[in-house]
Order: structure tokens, then C-alpha cells, then sequence
């Protein structure tokens, strides 16, 4: 569940990076890009884990 929802962040923010922003750097735009999906993947990992710590 972890990729998929960093897979989809990626894209999205790539996508937003391009088209509302409009950065032309290839460079920042992956850059940004990768910090929001690893952002969306630890927060995913966090809820996960805070989920696993209630049912024990």
C-alpha cells in the first residue's frame, strides 16, 4: 500500500510541477517530486505503525 500511494504522489506532483507551476527544470521538478512521495511514504509507514501498535 506504501508504494502504491508514493507511486501516485510522484506522479501527481511531477504533473504539478509541470503544469501549474510551470517549472522547466527537469532537475527541481524531480527533486520536489521525490521529497513529496517520501513524505507521503513515511506518513503512510507512521499511520501503519501507530495502527499496528493498537491492536497488540
Amino acid at each position: 500500500m506504501r508504494e502504491i500511494g508514493a507511486i501516485a504522489a510522484y506522479l501527481i506532483s511531477w504533473l504539478f510541477c509541470e503544469l501549474v507551476l510551470g517549472i522547466e527544470s527537469g532537475l527541481i521538478t524531480l527533486i520536489v517530486s521525490l521529497l513529496f512521495a517520501f513524505g507521503i511514504y513515511a506518513l503512510i509507514a507512521f499511520a501503519e505503525h501507530e495502527e499496528g501498535g493498537r491492536k497488540a
